[in-house]
């Protein structure tokens, strides 16, 4: 039921709209007259180069490092009435092999206010919503958005990207705004995206088959002081898919369940910016083809982020970010004994020290550098990784950015 913009004549559809849109909108004296003044129309591109001292991030990237992760989008959105808005977004990633490029919808929504004044706002979207998830998954999909050229990957994996980003449903959102701060509050239920390339390898360990997605629902509260120098938010959700596993006799669970809990604080200065979050992550197996017990693991992740506005454009970060596959198994070792070491210890946990400067070069072109020291290869890519892993490994990441 909630499959309103999966089929192709929908995504096509979509795209060439976005495109006729932004055509109209570049040609002087004619966007006025063509098009409404609540129509706002914007795009963005950005390159990526990796390098990695050993395994393979967004890309071959070991040694000589790959040019393999860009990103073109372009969103419209038109203001129809003051209490209804229609939004879109189209977008082309390339990721390694994590993400193919192909054009598709992130985010396509229906959005009615049925209740808005001085102190309130409340609303429902509809279509294609993006996931209220921690502080920055609403924003993710933008360069300039993003805090690094990587999110903490502790949290925010990029190679299931679309899983966590948007799904198909619908979104009850509230604004309440008063002396004491500001409350925010979304409740998503929706069907998540599965076309992440690498999300059926991760989740049935490369038996392959098919993934899809079930109902699902995300909600999140947030508290903001003084115009966000002060946020506080907690998240809670559960992920459903269906796996079929193709009548293959193998050890693959037909459901999949992903719970996670997330609390996020961060604290904004006039220079500085302070940020963390800690996660807890359920992951439920059942009902497999093998006559086996359902498989419960329970994960943990925190960071913690440090921004300083050195000048007008220029802006240094540090972070410190740890993944736990299985609290009761940090440092993987029960896991590579109970495989006969064919899975490795340092696959199912790492530590990631990141350093990061970003240059806003003009107010639409940006440049930032990464360089990531990592303990660990608990978020890297099984399909870009096939074989053996290193556990510490170094990571530079360049990236420049356009927006209009």
């Amino acid at each position: 039921m909630f499959n309103i913009l999966n089929t192709a004549d929908c995504r096509g559809m979509a795209m060439r709209f976005v495109f006729i849109l932004s055509l109209v909108a570049c040609q002087p004296g004619y966007a006025e007259f063509a098009l409404p003044n609540s129509v706002q129309i914007h795009g963005f591109a950005s390159l990526g180069y990796f390098n990695t001292s050993e395994n393979n991030f967004f890309g071959d990237t070991k040694g000589n490092g790959d040019v393999d992760f860009w990103e073109l989008g372009i969103n419209g959105s038109w203001r129809a009435r003051p209490d209804l808005q229609l939004s879109l977004q189209v977008v082309s990633r390339k990721a390694g092999k994590t993400d193919d490029g192909d054009p598709r919808i992130d985010y396509g929504f229906v959005d009615y206010s049925f209740l808005s004044d001085l102190e309130n706002l409340w609303g429902l979207r509809l279509g294609r919503v993006v996931n209220p998830f921690g502080l920055y998954n609403d924003t993710r999909d933008m360069p300039f958005t993003r805090p690094s050229i990587l999110l903490p990957q502790s949290i925010y994996f990029d190679a299931n990207r679309q899983f966590a980003l948007s799904g198909d449903g619908g979104q009850l959102y509230g604004e309440r705004r008063a002396e004491f701060g500001d409350i925010y509050a979304q409740f998503n239920v929706f069907q998540p995206r599965v076309d992440d390339p690498d999300l059926l390898n991760s989740i049935t360990s490369g038996f392959g088959g098919d993934l899809e997605g079930d109902l699902s629902w995300v909600g999140r509260l947030v508290y903001e002081k003084d115009g966000g120098k002060l946020r506080l938010a907690i998240t809670a959700a559960q992920l459903n898919a269906d796996i079929d596993p193709k009548g293959m006799v193998a050890p693959i669970a037909r459901k999949f369940r992903f719970e996670p809990l997330v609390l996020s604080a961060q604290y904004n200065a006039e220079r500085w910016s302070l940020t963390g979050e800690y996660a807890r992550r359920e992951a439920n197996f059942k009902d497999f083809v093998l006559p086996m017990q359902d498989l419960k693991r329970v994960g943990e992740s925190y960071y913690m982020q440090f921004s300083y506005r050195l000048a007008a454009r220029w802006e240094a970060m540090l972070r410190y970010d740890v993944l736990f596959w299985d609290r009761d198994d940090r440092d993987g070792k029960k896991t590579e004994a109970a495989t006969g070491g064919l899975v490795p210890a340092h696959s199912k946990f790492a530590k990631d020290f990141t350093v990061g400067l970003r240059w806003d070069v003009a107010p639409s072109f940006m440049v930032r550098l990464e360089y990531h020291n990592v303990n660990g290869t608990g978020w890297l890519s099984g399909l870009e990784n096939p074989g053996e892993t290193e556990q510490y490994w170094d990571m530079f990441a360049l990236l420049a950015a356009y927006r209009f």
